[in-house]
């Protein structure tokens, strides 16, 4: 049997709650959530990653991320670019997560246009099944994927956050 993965743990106060980062040895984010969504999170790491198949130990900004996500919230939006990550889910969420870093800051997407980009059309319920399942939130942003007719629609930290980071990062926002 393979030992568990070892996982880091810090967390962050930001203008719109606590954050927890997690991030595996070499300084790869592996999640991101809120403090009061962690129970979600957790279900979302043993669904990734196996029940009993990861540690978690408390660190003081695991591979420099705390510090990137600080500068992401105190206005440095392109510092979260080019922050490595890591994740495992099915090709085809990992499919949706790619695509979704790949929206520019400033910038959103529909759910429509999300399944398109990742060459499958007909899908755009599984592609927002796929983007709801992100382990890795404001990160891989499906935060700037919105409903086709512009208004804000799930998220897994809740639409006020929702609505905070796309203005944080310059989006109008309408509800």
């Amino acid at each position: 049997m393979a030992e568990p993965l070892p996982l880091l743990v810090d967390r962050l106060a930001t203008p719109i709650g606590e954050l927890l980062i997690i991030a595996d040895g070499h300084g790869r984010l592996r999640s991101i959530d809120w403090t009061d969504h962690e129970p979600r999170m957790r279900l979302l790491l043993d669904r990734y990653y196996g029940r009993g198949r990861y540690t978690m130990d408390a660190a003081s900004d695991p591979g420099g991320l705390t510090k990137a996500m600080r500068a992401y919230f105190r206005g440095d939006i392109g510092v979260i670019a080019s922050l490595a990550v890591e994740t495992t889910g099915s090709p085809f969420q990992s499919s949706v997560w790619r695509a979704l870093r790949e929206i520019p800051a400033g910038r959103t997407i529909s759910y429509a246009e999300l399944a398109q980009r990742i060459g499958k059309p007909t899908a755009i319920r599984a592609a927002g099944l796929a983007n709801g399942q992100n382990p890795i939130s404001i990160v891989v942003p499906c935060h700037r994927v919105i409903g086709s007719n512009g208004t804000l629609t799930g998220y897994g930290g809740g639409l006020p956050r929702k609505k905070w980071l796309l203005e944080h990062e310059g989006v109008p926002v309408r509800c």
